[in-house]
């Protein structure tokens, strides 16, 4: 179902430090999984994208928002999110509505349809969690997510 990714910038000697064999190897697992991501949405049957997916569940998850929502919460360009949503809207996959109290804002929902493709895409997603992890005991996978929360922090602290 799956292939196996090439590593990207894969440098042919290795890391100088122990702190840079860490990072080195956080970036390849979060590529292969980003690239294997990327192949789950392309290969399914719902035609979406990875951005579209990310659009879906912030939508899935905060029913009745708006585009400036997506964007404050994103991030992300207006115009981008816009062209999402519009694309996602013509499709059926998002629903819209003018806010009864400022008729200026449009809220979005997911439609029954992308009700359907998002738990669709929820469960493609929970088997490649399960893959990637698989394994790794309950007290390992605490473990690991104690010690990747301690380098975020460190790098949060530098901020």
């Amino acid at each position: 179902m799956w292939k196996k990714v090439d590593n990207v910038n894969h440098m042919g000697s290795g890391p100088a430090s122990a702190a840079e064999a860490v990072i080195d190897l956080v970036h390849t697992v979060m590529h292969q999984f980003r690239s294997t991501q990327y192949q789950v949405l392309r290969d399914n049957a719902h035609d979406v994208t990875h951005m579209e997916s990310k659009v879906m569940a912030f939508f899935a998850r905060h029913e009745g928002a708006t585009l400036s929502d997506l964007v404050a919460h994103s991030g992300r360009d207006k115009a981008q999110l816009a062209k999402l949503v519009k694309g996602l809207r013509e499709r059926g996959l998002l629903d819209a509505a003018t806010d009864a109290d400022d008729r200026r804002n449009v809220r979005l929902r997911l439609s029954a349809a992308g009700q359907a493709v998002q738990q669709a895409l929820h469960a493609e997603a929970r088997v490649l969690n399960e893959r990637a992890v698989g394994g790794l005991s309950a007290a390992e996978q605490a473990q690991l997510v104690a010690l990747l929360t301690r380098v975020k922090s460190n790098l949060d602290a530098q901020d």
